[in-house]
């Protein structure tokens, strides 16, 4: 986050914090103000500014290292990061890829997609607030990242991406698992189980701190071990990109990742029975600790889908569509 940071400020946030909290004129006439050496102890060990002499006259009496400052910044670019991300990525892949015939499936609710959205809008800057702590810990380095590949080697970067993908895995198993606990279920976890045939717009859409919890693994594993920093901002990314995929609801089944890769047909499941397939990418913590459930064809909630939309006149036995009046008129 430091280095988004980094860009942001030069970019458009030092422009926007002189506007908005302008530096007090220095009166040229007290020349030891205008020695560096005489500038707040903030600007000196600042990781992030290093103004040569007094603040111009432009900047802001916020330095970059004032944890108000990173603090603020970091909200926001989270935040609009996380929106800009859930939009784009689910947006891709209900228009590309969501099979919309699940639209008519009876546990569907009416006016869902919208209800996903408010949900997932509503619970981000909630999320955003309480994940703010381990955002500004990576910033003011208390975490283990890390930016010279020199340090650890390739070797190690590679081995180190494999090693978060585990880690995270294992940990979210258990967290999503043990939110299935009826102690817990229904205080967290049960809001993100509205949707029992979800769009890729379901993604995101969980009670703040069911989200905040399953985001934990992500961000205690650079306090644990070193992990480069724009593997890190990466991984990061394909962790938002993976969540909304496999909400997608693409029952296919019968390929050969099948039993090592969490697919959209499992979390197609678990969102059917509830209790299997509580792995984020890989199944087998699923199949060792037996919560396994084989995708398998004639599970595939389309059929119900089907079924509803022969018996509303949409679609013949076949499952070729039926004009309907409004079609036929316009012909």
């Amino acid at each position: 986050m430091d280095i988004v940071l980094h860009y942001a400020d030069d970019l458009v946030l030092d422009k926007v914090y002189s506007y908005l909290m302008p530096h007090p004129p220095i009166p040229s006439s007290i020349p030891e103000l205008l020695n560096a050496t005489s500038l707040p102890n903030t600007y000196s060990t600042s990781t992030t500014y290093h103004p040569t002499s007094r603040p111009p006259p432009t900047s802001s009496f916020l330095p970059r290292d004032s944890i108000i400052r990173q603090g603020t910044s970091v909200f926001f670019i989270a935040l609009l990061g996380a929106y800009a991300l859930y939009f784009l990525f689910c947006s891709i892949s209900y228009y590309v890829f969501y099979d919309r015939r699940l639209e008519h499936h009876p546990k569907f609710l009416k006016n869902q997609i919208r209800k996903e959205i408010k949900s997932s809008m509503i619970a981000a800057p909630v999320i955003d607030v309480i994940t703010l702590p381990w955002f500004l810990g990576e910033i003011r380095g208390y975490s283990k990242l890390y930016e010279n590949v020199g340090d650890y080697g390739w070797t190690y970067l590679v081995v180190s991406v494999l090693m978060f993908l585990a880690f995270t895995d294992f940990a979210i198993y258990w967290i999503h698992r043990l939110e299935h606990h009826p102690l817990i279920y229904k205080h967290v976890h049960k809001p993100h189980h509205k949707w029992i045939v979800p769009t890729p717009y379901a993604a995101l859409a969980f009670h703040p701190l069911d989200g905040y919890a399953q985001s934990l693994p992500y961000h205690i594993f650079p306090f644990l071990f070193p992990l480069h920093k724009f593997a890190y901002l990466g991984l990061f990314v394909f962790v938002q990109f993976w969540t909304i995929l496999i909400h997608d609801g693409d029952m296919i089944s019968g390929h050969f990742l099948e039993k090592y890769i969490n697919s959209p047909a499992h979390h197609t499941l678990h969102h059917l029975y509830f209790t299997c397939n509580y792995g984020q990418y890989f199944t087998w913590a699923d199949d060792y600790f037996e919560s396994y459930r084989e995708p398998r064809p004639e599970l595939d909630p389309i059929h119900e889908s089907l079924r509803m939309m022969r018996k509303k006149g949409l679609i013949d036995e076949a499952g070729n569509s039926i004009p309907q009046p409004a079609e036929k008129k316009q012909q």
